[in-house]
């Protein structure tokens, strides 16, 4: 990613990072920081694992204030709302693949194209929003790049 892509970036989302690093780092891969001899603890891996509970914390709060009151009616409406082909649906309708510094063998064979690897970009980006902005700045820029699908079926 280069420094003139963040202000695309940003526009896209809804939402200016306080800190760029936290930005920086949802998107390096982590091949990206092998081959640049960078820090283990510089790659998205980690903001992966927190977007994805992030995102699953805000559909399962606004199921449940929608009214879902059955545990399994729940899982089954959150496992619909949100789910690997629609992160990367998502994924490819921001251009999330321009944003990301991808190592050497993953740009020959465009790994992105893979459903997961987008879905986890797109994952670490809202696990960024989250440490940099808090809850709230992570459900609004979800709203702002279709993330939170209608609720109501």
């Amino acid at each position: 990613m280069t420094p003139d892509s963040l202000p695309a970036l940003s526009d896209i989302i809804g939402y200016s990072f306080r800190d760029p690093e936290i930005l920086n780092r949802a998107l390096t891969r982590k091949a990206f920081c092998q081959e640049q001899n960078l820090s283990e603890g510089m790659h998205m891996d980690a903001y992966a694992t927190l977007g994805d509970a992030v995102i699953e914390l805000h559909i399962l709060s606004a199921l449940v204030r929608d009214g879902g009151s059955d545990k399994g009616e729940i899982s089954v409406r959150k496992m619909d709302l949100v789910n690997m082909s629609m992160l990367r649906q998502v994924a490819e309708r921001i251009r999330m693949n321009q944003y990301v510094s991808w190592g050497n063998g993953e740009k020959r064979n465009h790994i992105w194209t893979s459903g997961r690897v987008l879905a986890e970009c797109i994952e670490a980006l809202i696990g960024a929003v989250f440490l940099d902005g808090g809850y709230d700045s992570a459900g609004i820029v979800m709203e702002k790049i279709g993330l939170t699908p209608e609720l109501r079926s």
